[in-house]
């Protein structure tokens, strides 16, 4: 199967170069990007269409499509499936990327290696809080609030949350106090950023006995409709030549 781009229309585009400003009609032919596909409604929201799958250390959409469809050439149909636009902001970045990531982020400004590993692995990103219950098993706190540490003028040193909780328990008949420890837990900035990375790498790919599918609604949805505006062709449009200079 051919890769996506070798399926997306091609338009022609005025040549603005000051070259071609004498001569009139010359265009340059390229990829109509504008014209953009989806998987239908009724397939991207059907679970059925699809099978889960976890992204391996650094495998990229390419990899994905040679393990699940034996074509390497189809990893568009990997990042349809999951409406991915940007590789760069919604697939896992390989661990360099996101060493030298996390590294410029919490490390900008400051050149000792050690306050740099100090604050990327020790530093509190936040708090969350954990889930408490009584004996009658009644949630008191819900797991997963989240508190944003407040620092001294030092950047490295955290102030930690002083609030406790405080309820009565029905079975033991007293006032139950539950502090620190017991009911938050501390998020690194390294915890922080890994979590984000691996959600990623929770994808969903579709079934290989669906992809014909996929390719006779391609045939008919990207191809230009004939009597369209500029058309030339099923595959080719042409812009009004509109000199801007002379």
């Amino acid at each position: 199967m051919s890769s996506y781009f070798r399926l997306v229309p091609n338009i022609d585009y005025i040549n603005r170069t000051r070259e071609s400003a004498s001569s009139i009609n010359q265009f340059i032919t390229t990829k109509n990007l504008f014209k953009r596909v989806k998987l239908r409604d009724d397939i991207f929201g059907n679970v059925n269409f699809f099978e889960k799958y976890k992204i391996i250390g650094d495998e990229r959409p390419d990899n994905v499509a040679f393990k699940v469809y034996g074509d390497e050439v189809l990893d568009w149909i990997i990042l349809l499936s999951n409406n991915i636009l940007s590789i760069q902001t919604e697939w896992p970045l390989t661990q360099t990327s996101f060493d030298k990531y996390i590294t410029e982020k919490y490390g900008s400004g400051i050149d000792n290696l050690d306050d740099i590993y100090n604050i990327v692995y020790n530093g509190v990103h936040h708090y969350e809080t954990i889930e408490v219950k009584d004996s009658r098993d009644v949630v008191q706190l819900k797991e997963g609030i989240v508190f944003t540490p407040s620092y001294a003028d030092d950047p490295t040193t955290e102030r930690f949350p002083t609030f406790k909780l405080e309820y009565f328990d029905p079975l033991e008949g007293a006032k139950t106090t539950k502090e620190k420890g017991q009911i938050f837990r501390t998020v690194t900035n390294y915890e922080y950023e890994s979590k984000i990375e691996d959600d990623k790498r929770n994808i969903f790919v579709l079934k290989p006995q669906y992809l014909n599918i996929i390719f006779n609604d391609l045939e008919k949805v990207l191809p230009y409709p004939e009597g369209s505006s500029q058309y030339v062709g099923p595959f080719l449009k042409r812009v009004d030549d509109i000199r801007l200079f002379q």
